[in-house]
């Protein structure tokens, strides 16, 4: 009989503690998290968010250390040093992995999206899912897009609202390909130059014109030596929240999840930072008496249409098939 209750207070006891889920598993761990930006940039928010975040999943054993300013060197040098299991963390632009992942340059072609609710629906959809595939295979794993954001033109000489005016400016542009080919192919003689050195060809007018976010274009004083600004939204690039494949491949399945699950929370609180800094920013410029012109539906479908030939010439170094799911992913949302 006494055997019996044993069985039986055993039996009551292995039900109760299969019912009481296993403790999550969570070691002491600092995280170095790199950024080319200053900590006041909206990552500077994301990453506040993430390290809250993460200290509430693993109960504190997650610790995310911030090295902001290229402070463990640039974005690509931060990148190979996750590539080999040196670093942990990197908040990098796409652009700059273009030699480490071609299918990247897929975020330079222009008139990508029309706006920031198209980005965030491609980004965090299917197609996003495949880019993170692709970066697992040059030994990265992204964990969210944050957004670094639209780049628009600025210029001395008229406002920009149709493509057949980009005709004859002359625009300083970023040393990349897609871009250069970009306002080549409409039109404006496009000069690549060191970022340090625009706001004096601005100012002495050896060029008329620059294309970069709202923000830069304000804290970068632009609009002192500009007269027009058109919101072209003509090129827009994520960040990308990479952790290194080799050290995610040692860390448990709870805490990959905690990472993947607070990249997210600091994704909505970055975007959102992002959003309201570039609002700040374009209004700080219009006070300045800068005229402002936003595109029309139509003229901005015409942009993209005349930018076509650019997506197809990039296309081969990029991947076709990144290419053409980037559209099929645009045509199937536009439709809706």
């Amino acid at each position: 009989m006494k055997t019996l209750k044993f069985a039986l207070a055993a039996g009551v006891a292995m039900t109760l503690l299969s019912a009481v889920p296993a403790a999550a598993q969570f070691t002491e761990r600092n995280i170095r998290l790199s950024n080319g930006v200053n900590e006041d940039h909206p990552n500077g928010k994301g990453v506040e968010k993430f390290r809250t975040c993460l200290a509430d999943k693993s109960g504190g054993k997650l610790k995310v250390q911030g090295f902001w300013g290229n402070a463990l060197g640039g974005d690509l040098q931060a990148t190979q040093a996750l590539r080999s299991g040196t670093q942990e963390m990197v908040v990098t632009s796409s652009s700059p992995l273009i030699g480490i992942l071609p299918d990247l340059g897929v975020f330079d072609l222009p008139f990508l999206f029309a706006n920031e609710k198209e980005a965030d629906t491609i980004l965090d959809g299917p197609f996003g899912n495949y880019i993170n595939g692709k970066l697992e295979t040059v030994g990265l794993v992204n964990l969210a897009y944050w957004e670094n954001g639209f780049r628009n033109l600025t210029n001395s000489r008229r406002p920009v609202e149709k493509w057949e005016d980009f005709k004859g400016l002359k625009v300083r542009v970023m040393q990349n390909n897609v871009f250069l080919d970009t306002f080549k192919n409409m039109g404006a003689n496009a000069v690549p130059m060191a970022f340090g050195e625009v706001f004096t060809a601005l100012e002495t007018k050896a060029i008329d014109g620059q294309e970069n976010p709202f923000v830069t274009i304000d804290t970068s004083k632009f609009y002192e030596v500009q007269k027009y600004l058109s919101v072209t939204r003509h090129a827009y690039t994520p960040f990308l929240t990479l952790y290194s494949k080799k050290l995610w491949d040692g860390l448990s399945k709870d805490e990959q999840a905690a990472l993947k699950e607070c990249a997210v929370v600091a994704r909505d609180e970055q975007r959102k930072a992002s959003r309201e800094l570039g609002q700040a920013s374009l209004e700080k410029i219009k006070g300045s008496g800068v005229v402002v012109n936003e595109l029309n539906e139509q003229e901005a479908n015409r942009m993209r249409e005349q930018a076509k030939p650019v997506w197809e010439k990039h296309a081969s170094t990029i991947g076709p098939e990144t290419v053409k799911m980037m559209q099929d992913e645009l045509d199937k949302m536009r439709k809706k």
